[in-house]
């Protein structure tokens, strides 16, 4: 065993075992394209893919399924779309252990731009919905999984769905072909009690439907790593992260954090490092994602960040008391 490996097998506490079914998604390209309308360059991608071969990461998400009548190409970038051509492109001839996902938005993607899983680089669809899009995220996910592919469900902005509206989506969800489903704490709103209040929810179906349970976090208020942690313990077995956290508004835990605190010793951390170096952190100053005050007010007020987000997009984005006193809905 190297002594990377080792370091990671045995930890500084000297903790021995590890969760082998455990799964990590890299959600950098997808996540981050939020800050960009995905016009990440070709070999954006081909950089975090190679980094997420190396270093050992089960899926790396390339981005979105988007309907081409809603989002125009003068504005969106090949992520947006994830043509089967230009997956190809930014994997290469020779694709790797790491698997490919696409995100498909409930009632913005055309199934046929899915093709069956034999003709596709993808391995996994995960389909993205709000409370009351579920009957046509169910759409989605029975079709890919009629087309051979691995399949999940992020109920989006749960911190603001009531508890019975909650269970009663989960227990149809639950009896559909899906194979994953994910807690999201898409505001970055929630506390650890909170997560586990939900993640023990939704255990009450998924367990006995045999169905894995995933966590995706934001960093609005500096807890995206210790949400996650909290879910891993509870055991989910799917963890989304990104690398440096690069992700909308505040950001997702931080994949290079994610992965030193599983032990694995399948995962190696210098290939993520080579890529927070070399190909991430140049893009900081213009998408200006992670932790800052206006993102911590949305998530404290359980909003979306899109006001934030356009706020620091500007270039008076230090003045936090105007963002405060103008843009914040206040309850």
């Amino acid at each position: 065993m190297s002594k990377e490996a080792s370091t990671h097998a045995t930890g500084n506490k000297g903790w021995v075992g590890y969760r082998p079914e455990l799964k990590v998604v890299d959600c950098t390209v997808r996540d981050g394209g939020l800050m960009n309308d995905h016009n990440f360059p070709l070999e954006f991608v081909q950089q975090i893919y190679a980094a997420d071969c190396a270093a050992g990461v089960d899926y790396m998400e390339i981005g979105y399924k988007g309907m081409a009548s809603m989002y125009p190409k003068t504005q969106y970038g090949l992520w947006k779309f994830c043509t089967e051509e230009n997956m190809r492109r930014a994997i290469g001839e020779k694709k790797g252990a790491t698997k490919i996902s696409v995100m498909a938005d409930a009632e913005r993607t055309d199934f046929n731009d899915i093709l069956p899983r034999e003709k596709s680089v993808v391995d996994m669809v995960r389909v993205a919905t709000y409370i009351h899009q579920i009957p046509s995220a169910l759409e989605i996910v029975a079709d890919a999984h009629n087309k051979g592919y691995e399949t999940a469900l992020n109920i989006m902005a749960v911190s603001t769905v009531p508890e019975s509206e909650l269970e009663s989506a989960l227990e149809i969800i639950v009896q559909s072909p899906v194979n994953i489903l994910y807690v999201v704490d898409s505001f970055g709103t929630l506390y650890s009690e909170q997560i586990r209040g939900l993640v023990q929810r939704f255990q009450k179906f998924t367990i006995p439907a045999k169905k894995e349970l995933g966590i995706h976090t934001h960093n609005n208020l500096q807890l995206a790593f210790a949400n996650t942690i909290e879910a891993i313990v509870l055991g989910c077995n799917y963890v989304d992260a990104s690398i440096a956290g690069l992700g909308r508004g505040a950001g997702n835990c931080p994949l290079e954090l994610a992965l030193s605190f599983l032990h694995n010793p399948k995962f190696k951390m210098r290939p993520i490092l080579e890529a927070i170096q070399n190909t991430v952190e140049p893009h900081r100053e213009a998408l200006r994602w992670g932790f800052a005050i206006p993102y911590m007010l949305t998530g404290y007020l359980n909003q979306h960040p899109k006001a934030a987000m356009q706020f620091m997009e500007g270039d008076d984005f230090r003045n936090i008391i105007k963002f405060y006193d103008d843009a914040v809905q206040q309850p």
